[in-house]
């Protein structure tokens, strides 16, 4: 591998990435520009310029801390191409923990994409092919979601069709700030913050508890 890849992730200690995790993201990473030739799996712009570790896999590797890793599954909602659910997973190779990723996708080709990548990576994902508004009674660990419905959309989803979960992480863009604090309006939250270490004006929601407000 090239060492300015290598010398690129370590600029980000707090993902303490090994030569190993470096070599599955690089994978990752090429079988997205292959699919991208056929589905969408990421725009054009960004698949065609080194901005892809940066934008999608440093950004979603860096939930790593708040994972709950002492619980059987993680879900991710809406996973799309595999940001946050496969990058997650790669990383949890490292750590030799079992937990499952569960990828919740309704697109039939891009759980086809999905699925070779966790077999040709050997991840433990499970990939869940069903549009995630329809499936109810669901338990879980942490609930993360990333690109796929705006945050109140998010909380009414876990609120109605999760039966247990311990956590929900989301990622807030420029406009976070003013959607978490109308959201706030109409939900009680238990949550902390932490600062995008890939983008100044975004941040990563970690919210714990949550309760719709009587209005």
């Amino acid at each position: 591998m090239d060492n300015a890849i290598l010398n690129f992730y370590s600029k980000f200690p707090i993902l303490n990435v090994s030569r190993e995790t470096c070599f599955d993201f690089e994978s990752l990473i090429s079988m997205i520009k292959e699919k991208n030739n056929q589905i969408n799996i990421i725009s054009k712009k960004t698949v065609e310029t080194d901005e892809i570790r940066e934008r999608h896999i440093v950004d979603s590797a860096q939930i790593i801390d708040f994972i709950d890793l002492n619980t059987n599954t993680t879900s991710d909602l809406g996973t799309g191409g595999g940001m946050p659910g496969l990058v997650i997973a790669i990383v949890m190779k490292k750590l030799k923990n079992s937990l499952k990723i569960n990828l919740y996708e309704k697109s039939y080709h891009k759980c086809v994409f999905l699925r070779d990548v966790s077999k040709k990576l050997n991840l433990n994902t499970k990939i869940i092919q069903k549009d995630i508004f329809k499936v109810k009674g669901i338990e879980t660990g942490t609930v993360m979601s990333r690109a796929f419905k705006p945050m109140p959309v998010i909380l009414d989803l876990v609120n109605q069709n999760f039966k247990k979960f311990n956590n929900i992480i989301l990622f807030m863009g420029e406009s976070g700030k003013k959607i978490l604090s109308e959201t706030l309006k109409t939900w009680d939250l238990d949550y902390e913050e932490k600062k995008s270490i890939t983008n100044n004006d975004s941040f990563i929601i970690n919210i714990k508890k949550i309760k719709k407000k009587k209005l």
